[in-house]
């Protein structure tokens, strides 16, 4: 196992597509347990706040109600299962695959409706039905096996259950995206790993890992595959990053 600063990603293997590493999980794992302790102030700084907001905008639209169960899968610090509980969930599952993650999460202020588990969002180590509600922001394109974290998550949703899934995009306008793939590309990783002290590469698989990813479009037909319905795409902030919600089937 790679230690936290050893990295996880070189220069060579962000050329080809990420995606594809047979050992992708472990290179993941590693990346975010170098970049724990300084993920948020990364976040808040380098989305210019609109992290925030998005999480904001994919609360709103789980159409949540009042004591319904959310599990938050990929949910890093807790930024977003936090504000699943500040909406009125009754109960919030926050999972996460890396346990540097999850310390701080742990560390910041407690809500008694969260709990935090390690697990895998292929293997979610959940019962069939238990939730209400299922989201997972910036970590879809993290996890191996896409079609299999989907199916998991129909699993573990009761029928009418909504999954929202927060992602980065490739912005379609071309001035916009000319923009954003200049400033995730050349000033984000630079910016980044200086405040951050990372050595893993993290921001720069970033930006690689959103460029190789499916495309909206795609990503919906596997989450319809997966047995949902009525699956809407919310772009954001010029198409940066994009909502999608969907009903299980």
């Amino acid at each position: 196992m790679r230690t936290p600063n050893e990295p996880a990603w070189s220069q060579t293997q962000l050329a080809s597509d990420p995606h594809a590493a047979a050992d992708k999980p472990e290179r993941v794992r590693s990346m975010f347990a170098a970049i724990a302790p300084a993920y948020d102030l990364n976040n808040r700084l380098h989305s210019m706040w609109r992290d925030q907001a998005w999480r904001r905008f994919a609360v709103r639209k789980s159409g949540l109600k009042p004591g319904e169960t959310v599990i938050d899968v990929a949910c890093g610090t807790g930024d977003l299962s936090l504000a699943f509980a500040r909406a009125g969930a009754g109960r919030v599952i926050g999972i996460d695959f890396t346990l540097e993650m999850l310390h701080v999460a742990r560390e910041r202020k407690a809500d008694p409706r969260i709990t935090y588990v390690q697990g895998d969002a292929q293997r979610l180590p959940l019962a069939d039905a238990c939730a209400d509600v299922v989201s997972i922001a910036f970590g879809i394109r993290n996890v191996q096996d896409v079609d299999r974290a989907l199916s998991e998550f129909r699993r573990v949703l009761r029928a009418g259950g909504r999954l929202v899934v927060l992602e980065f995009c490739e912005p379609r306008n071309p001035l916009v995206r000319w923009f954003n793939n200049f400033y995730c590309r050349q000033i984000m990783p630079r910016t980044a790993t200086w405040i951050s002290g990372d050595r893993s590469g993290a921001y720069k698989y970033l930006p690689r890992s959103v460029e190789t990813f499916l495309s909206p479009e795609q990503l919906r037909g596997k989450i319809e595959s997966a047995g949902f319905a009525d699956t809407r795409f919310n772009p954001l902030t010029l198409g940066i990053c994009g909502c999608t919600v969907a009903i299980a089937k």
